[in-house]
C-alpha cells in the first residue's frame, strides 16, 4: 500500500533570541496590555509568554548576585606593594653591581 503524502508542509520552529524573550517578559510585567494583545503583537502563544514572565522573575536575582560578587573582591592596598617593588629593585641593583665587580656577571648588553 502507498502512503498518502501530507499536503500540509511542516512548519519550522522559530529560534527566538534571549533579548526577544526578555522584551516579551518585560512587556508582560508592565501589565499595560492584555495577554491576548501581547500574543498578537509578538506572535507568541500565551503559555509561552507566561513561562517567560515566570522565568524572568525567578532569575532576576541572579543578575544582581553577579554584580554583588564582583564588589566583594577585597580592596588592594598598593602602597606596601610599591614599597616591596622598590626594596627588590634596590637588592637587584646591589647584587648586579657586586657580581659584576667580582667578575661573576657580565656587563649588560
Amino acid at each position: 500500500m502507498l502512503k498518502k503524502k501530507s499536503s500540509v508542509a511542516k512548519q519550522q520552529r522559530r529560534k527566538l533570541s534571549p533579548e526577544f524573550k526578555a522584551k516579551v517578559a518585560l512587556a508582560a510585567l508592565r501589565d499595560d496590555k492584555t495577554l491576548a494583545q501581547l500574543c498578537a503583537e509578538f506572535q507568541v502563544h500565551s503559555t509561552q509568554i507566561s513561562d517567560w514572565k515566570r522565568q524572568f522573575i525567578e532569575h532576576a536575582v541572579e543578575g544582581f548576585a553577579r554584580r554583588r560578587g564582583a564588589e566583594r573582591l577585597p580592596a588592594i592596598d598598593v602602597i606596601p606593594l610599591h614599597a616591596k617593588i622598590g626594596e627588590l629593585t634596590l637588592e637587584n641593583d646591589f647584587l648586579e653591581r657586586a657580581l659584576t665587580k667580582a667578575g661573576l656577571l657580565s656587563a649588560r648588553g
